[in-house]
């Protein structure tokens, strides 16, 4: 009888070679991760960590294999003092190749910050609730929406990719469950505006696997195509992989996930930590889907940070892989 090359081949031995890898059938064979962790997770800090700390912090998750990394954001710094320094940070990652590093901006102002820093993709953050809406922007949707108008054509007509942040997708604190309707009809005035990718965010945490399939669904049917959206979950109930695995049945390819699992939304205070980037690549990883990230790398890099913010990871999986911290 003859032996495969699998066969032949000495089997992995000991932690190292866990997760085991078992394939499933209809998943994706590769997934983008979106990290928001220098972003998205560092926002919702109290502290300001120090710029030189956010640069190497980018650098780190640059060489654990991540290719697109969300830097900063260029809000007014008396909305998100945290982040205040773009312009002394943007720079700072000027010597990173094949890295992605969009940053948030919330109008045209934003625009020519973003603009003047070489900015190559950047990101609109809008709301599938009129509460939120009011709560983030001041503005309802379909102000926020012709807000957005502008800043979109002028970012596509400098060559610059937008990516459309599409909060409050699954549940909202003070309006409680979020119709996919509504969810479809801003996601088709963000798409239409002429952003190039939509995260769906479930931005407190309350989504269940069977409303992202049937908000996904819908939006197919109204002709947002499947390569254009990504997910963004948040794991206030312990769902978000749950969730994630749905979408990738559903066929999603880039997943948002933050760094150590950190990360919230200032403006929703029942949000807790986005997804752990290192508990996304656990399971990417054990169904055999490449993502390009040295887990271990990535792991380590959380362990510093926290180290730098005095706490611990809230990632299960860094503290599996790292019990002594």
């Amino acid at each position: 009888m003859t032996e495969t090359p699998e066969e032949r081949a000495p089997a992995a031995t000991g932690p190292a070679a866990l997760p085991m890898r078992v394939p499933a059938p209809g998943l994706p064979s590769r997934v983008r991760i979106h990290e928001v962790g220098p972003r998205d997770g560092l926002q919702n800090e109290r502290a300001v960590v120090p710029t030189e700390v956010k640069a190497e912090f980018v650098h780190r998750l640059a060489a654990a294999g991540l290719t697109t990394i969300e830097a900063t954001s260029l809000v007014r710094p008396e909305w998100v003092p945290q982040l205040a320094d773009a312009e002394r940070l943007y720079p700072l990652l000027g010597d990173l190749t094949g890295v992605e590093l969009p940053v948030l901006v919330p109008n045209e102002r934003g625009l020519d910050r973003a603009i003047a820093l070489g900015v190559r993709r950047i990101a609109v953050f809008g709301s599938a609730t009129e509460s939120f809406a009011r709560r983030n922007l001041n503005r309802s949707v379909d102000e926020s929406l012709a807000m957005f108008a502008p800043v979109v054509e002028r970012a596509r007509a400098e060559g610059i990719a937008v990516r459309g942040y599409l909060s409050m997708c699954f549940g909202d604190p003070w309006e409680g469950p979020v119709p996919a309707g509504q969810v479809v009809s801003v996601a088709r005035g963000l798409y239409g505006l002429g952003c190039t990718e939509l995260s769906l965010g479930d931005t407190i945490g309350v989504a269940t696997p069977g409303q992202v399939r049937a908000l996904l669904t819908a939006l197919g049917a109204a002709g947002v195509p499947l390569s254009a959206l990504a997910v963004h979950f948040h794991d206030t109930y312990g769902q978000a992989l749950a969730n994630t695995l749905a979408a990738l049945e559903h066929g999603v390819t880039t997943v948002d996930a933050s760094a150590g699992g950190l990360g919230g939304c200032p403006y929703a205070r029942s949000a807790t930590g986005n997804l752990a980037t290192e508990d996304l690549v656990w399971m990417l990883r054990g169904l055999g889907i490449e993502t390009g990230v040295d887990l271990a790398g990535l792991a380590a890099t959380s362990v510093w940070l926290a180290g730098r913010l005095g706490r611990p990871s809230p990632s299960r999986t860094v503290r599996a892989l790292n019990p002594e911290d």
